[in-house]
């Protein structure tokens, strides 16, 4: 691909273009006017030439004799860009003076209208040349001869196109030079107007890499005001991102420091004594303390994912999943230990549910849902997990359920309900599956389960949102 040019270059170019595409058909106009201007000019001329022609006509002995008049050549005759010809033929059609074979008017030409004579103006070919021609009609009265005569004068079209090549060549220099000034205006119209996009991009070169602060829209162009406003909302989205990065990175060490500073005491603890059942009791408790930290840790991680798998989704990587099967498969694979709690784990979906997800993360969320259910709901309970039409996902236990002022915190990061209780995790399950929601676009919402636990209703966006 090219690379994009300067914005000043390309509309310098476009308006040259534009102002060459102006002078082009300006040139054919004022062609066509200069030749028009050159027609007329060249026409009353030629008009006068015959009129002088016509005035020298006289009768001798009955016969029509012509007295041509220097002058009604002079103008012609020494023109070095054309030739001149003439021809007076008498009421016959007889030739009486000047050239032979001059050509006659085409059948069909009209009178002119322009001037008050019978005169026909016409273009014809004469000794190899282009010419112009006019044919005054003259009527003669003298006592012995009466008729029409015919007077031609013809002109070669040098002297036109000279002329006409004059005018549009004046013409066109005229234009380019007002054309040029033109784009050189334009030039320093267009560099005066980008300064203040110049006073921008210096502004955001010379920030420091972790300065996210707005960037200031006074006095600013009003067409560059919608892009500041953009560039200010990423910042924000931006610099969110990082204060909730830096504060998850805070409360995760913080998650962690703690179990393995305890773990270590411990084990130190069972380095000291000298009974070999304390040495077994600390291993249990090491062993437990390290499954809560491998927990921990998958959280951890999982929450990493999400961040990818977002991206993955809002740039289109999506796939279209069958939501019924992903829960179906997880669900065979937490029957053993739904069964070793004792718990009843049913899955009621009857049909398909298609949606467009991230394979991974969708069983993330039914996984941790399930998993949550699971760890509140007693022994002898019960956990549905439904899929419903259209893109709806429920999961139910018989657990004792979340009041509700504090529906909305259990979604938060390292929030847990009873931070001393026995088993309490690391308060990012529902986290994770806030976060989920989130990347997927869909809402989640708690409820009050029909025998009293809870139930999670997590709905999608309809297929093609």
């Amino acid at each position: 691909m090219a690379e994009p040019g300067s914005l000043r270059g390309r509309l310098l170019r476009r308006l040259a273009l534009l102002l060459a595409l102006i002078l082009l058909l300006s040139s054919l106009s004022a062609y066509w006017s200069a030749r028009h201007a050159a027609d007329t000019a060249y026409d009353r001329t030629l008009l006068a030439s015959a009129r002088a022609i016509a005035e020298g006509l006289y009768a001798d002995d009955g016969k029509l004799e012509a007295d041509v008049p220097y002058i009604a050549l002079d103008t012609f005759a020494y023109d070095s860009a054309g030739r001149i010809y003439y021809q007076v033929l008498d009421l016959n059609g007889a030739l009486v003076s000047g050239y032979e074979s001059l050509p006659a008017a085409p059948p069909g030409t009209p009178r002119t209208n322009d001037y008050p004579a019978l005169a026909h103006f016409y273009d014809a070919e004469y000794r190899g040349q282009s010419v112009r021609v006019v044919s005054l009609l003259q009527p003669v009265s003298e006592p012995a001869l009466t008729g029409i005569a015919e007077i031609r004068v013809a002109e070669t079209q040098d002297a036109r196109e000279r002329m006409a090549r004059e005018l549009l060549f004046g013409t066109l220099w005229r234009m380019g030079l007002w054309s040029f000034s033109a784009l050189l205006l334009v030039w320093f119209a267009v560099s005066a107007a980008l300064r203040p996009l110049e006073s921008l991009r210096r502004a955001v070169a010379e920030r420091a890499s972790d300065d996210l602060r707005p960037l200031p829209e006074a006095q600013l162009p009003r067409e560059l005001q919608p892009l500041v406003s953009a560039l200010n909302q990423f910042n924000a989205r931006l610099r969110g991102l990082f204060e909730r990065q830096a504060h998850f990175i805070a409360e995760a060490s913080h998650e962690l420091r703690t179990p393995l500073a305890a773990l270590k005491a411990r084990l130190e603890l069972g380095l000291r004594a000298q009974e070999p059942h304390v040495w077994r009791s600390t291993l249990e408790e090491s062993a437990q303390s390290t499954d809560r930290l491998t927990q921990l840790a998958n959280q951890l991680l999982s929450l990493a994912r999400i961040e990818s798998g977002a991206r993955a989704i809002a740039e289109g990587g999506a796939q279209h999943i069958d939501l019924s099967q992903l829960a179906r498969e997880l669900g065979m694979a937490l029957a053993p230990l739904a069964h070793a709690r004792g718990i009843a784990l049913a899955l009621e979906a009857a049909q398909p549910v298609w949606l467009h997800g991230e394979p991974t993360l969708l069983n993330e969320l039914l996984c941790n849902l399930v998993d949550n259910a699971l760890a509140h709901t007693p022994s002898g309970g019960n956990v549905i997990l439904r899929v419903l039409e259209p893109g709806v996902l429920e999961v139910e236990d018989d657990g004792p359920g979340i009041p509700l002022d504090e529906r909305d915190k259990v979604f938060e990061r390292f929030y847990r309900r009873h931070p001393q209780g026995a088993g309490a995790g690391a308060g990012l399950g529902l986290a994770i599956v806030g976060e989920i929601c989130r990347a997927h676009l869909a809402t989640i919402s708690l409820h009050d389960a029909a025998r009293g636990g809870l139930r999670v209703r997590v709905e999608f966006p309809p297929q093609g949102h």
